[in-house]
């Protein structure tokens, strides 16, 4: 992902999450996604904030290799998100889209395979 489409993102977000009320968990598709520049993991951050903010419970981020879910993980426990989101490897967990639901849904946690 590019700086720019990044940013277009955010600003996306923040329309579409105004006075959003109530808990909430997503499933991203990020598996096209190669690995973050500084600048884009900033921005990325940022919307980890703003999701947060407007009431985001869980997430399930499904990335499609090891580089990228490394790197994902690793800025989520940087930034003390990883309680509620979680990162899958599609290219190695077959089942990833039931995992993600499962953590989203029922804090079923894809990392540990327990609540």
């Amino acid at each position: 992902m590019y700086q720019d489409e990044l940013s277009r993102w955010l600003k996306e977000s923040e329309r579409a999450l105004a006075g959003r009320k109530g808990s909430f968990g997503v499933v991203v598709d990020m598996r096209n996604v190669l690995p973050l520049g500084p600048e884009a993991r900033a921005i990325i951050l940022q919307g980890q904030r703003l999701y947060r903010k407007a009431g985001l419970d869980r997430s399930a981020v499904i990335l499609n290799s090891s580089a990228t879910t490394a790197q994902f993980r690793q800025l989520a426990k940087d930034s003390l998100v990883y309680r509620n989101e979680r990162y899958i490897n599609a290219a190695k967990d077959a089942d990833w889209l039931k995992h993600a639901l499962d953590w989203v849904k029922s804090q079923i946690d894809p990392d540990h395979g327990k609540r």
